[in-house]
């Protein structure tokens, strides 16, 4: 026969499994919402930095759009002076060329013919005087009267 301690027990028993069985399915559940809250969490700070890293990526393109515009006008400015220096280059050396041809024609002239005062001729960059072949008031032949005759107006 039954009794009815054992019965009790018995019912105490199953009564204690569906109890842990409750527990246990809450414990599931509670992980299973705590599983869910942090793999949103997780989903939310990877959007966070794929955004943060999209800013960036899109800030540096910038950046380098801006530091290209500004080689290139840069290097357009450098073309443009060596440019210009190639030009002066070159007057400087015709300049430089013409002087040297002056300074001789001038030497040859005061040295062979003795028709140029002494310091009347061109001198290299180191302080000459350059007014007197400038000024043509200066030179000895304008202070001879020209004389014309009347001969040479037959031709």
């Amino acid at each position: 026969m039954a009794s009815p301690i054992s019965g009790t027990s018995s019912g105490s028993n199953s009564d204690h499994q569906n109890n842990n069985n409750l527990q246990s399915e809450m414990r599931k559940r509670k992980r299973m919402l705590s599983n869910r809250e942090s793999a949103r969490r997780s989903r939310m700070r990877k959007q966070k930095l794929l955004d943060d890293l999209t800013a960036q990526a899109n800030h540096l393109r910038a950046e380098n759009n801006h530091m290209l515009s500004n080689i290139n006008v840069v290097t357009h400015l450098y073309l443009n002076m060596e440019s210009e220096n190639s030009i002066l280059r070159a007057q400087m050396s015709e300049l430089n060329h013409r002087l040297h041809a002056l300074n001789e024609i001038t030497g040859c002239l005061s040295s062979s013919q003795g028709l140029l005062p002494a310091g009347a001729g061109f001198v290299e960059e180191d302080g000459g005087d350059f007014d007197d072949l400038l000024n043509p008031w200066s030179l000895i032949h304008v202070n001879h009267p020209i004389m014309a005759s009347a001969d040479a107006f037959l031709y």
